[in-house]
């Protein structure tokens, strides 16, 4: 890893079978990252849209490894890296009764090039936000 790596680890009080869920399911995807076109699926792209209105597409990928309440890895990319991909991988570990989920986001000097800094800062504080709802939506009951 290198200083451009971003890496965020949280606990939930939830098995790692239910926070799985959240990371791969479109309708929990929803809840605390964005909407997404359809579950993920291990060597499938896949695409999340803008939640505020519009519904275009707000980051994609392709789905490069899924070990199911253990590990996803997948490409991520955003409009302003005009496609050039990133690497983001979880991992998921028991811990205490919850669960250890762990984010690594890589690739992104590589990406941004002369906006790494600008694009660092903007993932960063946007993986914040996500974690802040994926506590609160992994807590809540499911709907049906």
């Amino acid at each position: 890893m290198t200083a451009t790596t971003i890496t965020k680890t949280i606990f939930l009080n939830a098995p790692r079978e239910h926070v799985w869920s959240f990371l791969t399911e479109k309708d929990k995807l929803a809840r605390w990252f964005h909407p997404a076109e359809e579950d993920l699926q291990e060597g499938a792209d896949y695409t999340l849209l803008d939640q505020h209105g519009d519904m275009n597409r707000i980051c994609w990928g392709r789905v490069l490894e899924m070990k199911p309440h253990e590990r996803l890895v997948y490409t991520f990319t955003v409009k302003p890296l005009n496609g050039a991909m990133t690497t983001v991988r979880w991992t998921l570990e028991d811990a205490a009764g919850g669960t250890r989920l762990t984010l690594v986001h890589e690739g992104i000097e590589q990406a941004a090039g002369e906006a790494a800094f600008m694009m660092l800062s903007a993932l960063d504080a946007g993986w914040d936000e996500h974690f802040g709802r994926f506590r609160t939506q992994v807590r809540e009951p499911v709907p049906a």
